[in-house]
């Protein structure tokens, strides 16, 4: 995980370059994971229409939402560190709506962990984040 990390965060915040948060790992993968959960609760009950499926998609896609805004904010470290933290509880709120999920079998043991896997890689890289605000181009005499 440690490779991981370096290689989606490391990268070297140069003026020049203006780098579109839609390019950082964190936000790849968690949008993937956004579309994958979308996917699988197409599936599940209408009953659960305006309730597990509705909040699993909303917090899922706020994870994105959220980075967006925290990598538009930047310039500032604690607006940026703010809104990743929003992240970082929307994540949280997902992995939670996705073990309800499978508690009420509406997705294989497989799957929950596979998504469980996902949702926790993508908070190591939101912290990641959050401790690092300077390799993404916050300057923290502002």
């Amino acid at each position: 995980m440690n490779e991981l990390l370096v290689a989606v965060c490391s990268y070297s915040f140069q003026k020049k370059q203006k780098m579109d948060f839609k390019e950082l790992l964190a936000y790849k993968k968690a949008f993937s994971l956004a579309m994958e959960i979308k996917n699988i609760s197409e599936s599940f009950p209408k009953e659960e229409k305006f309730a597990l499926t509705d909040q699993v998609r909303r917090s899922s896609r706020s994870v994105c939402a959220n980075m967006a805004e925290a990598y538009r904010k930047r310039r500032y470290v604690n607006h940026f560190i703010s809104k990743l933290t929003d992240c970082d509880g929307e994540n949280s709120e997902t992995s939670v709506w996705l073990d309800f999920a499978r508690e009420c079998n509406y997705m294989s043991k497989e799957m929950h962990k596979d998504f469980i896997t996902k949702s926790e890689e993508i908070g190591k890289l939101i912290n990641y984040m959050i401790l690092n605000p300077t390799k993404f181009g916050c300057n923290l005499k502002t």
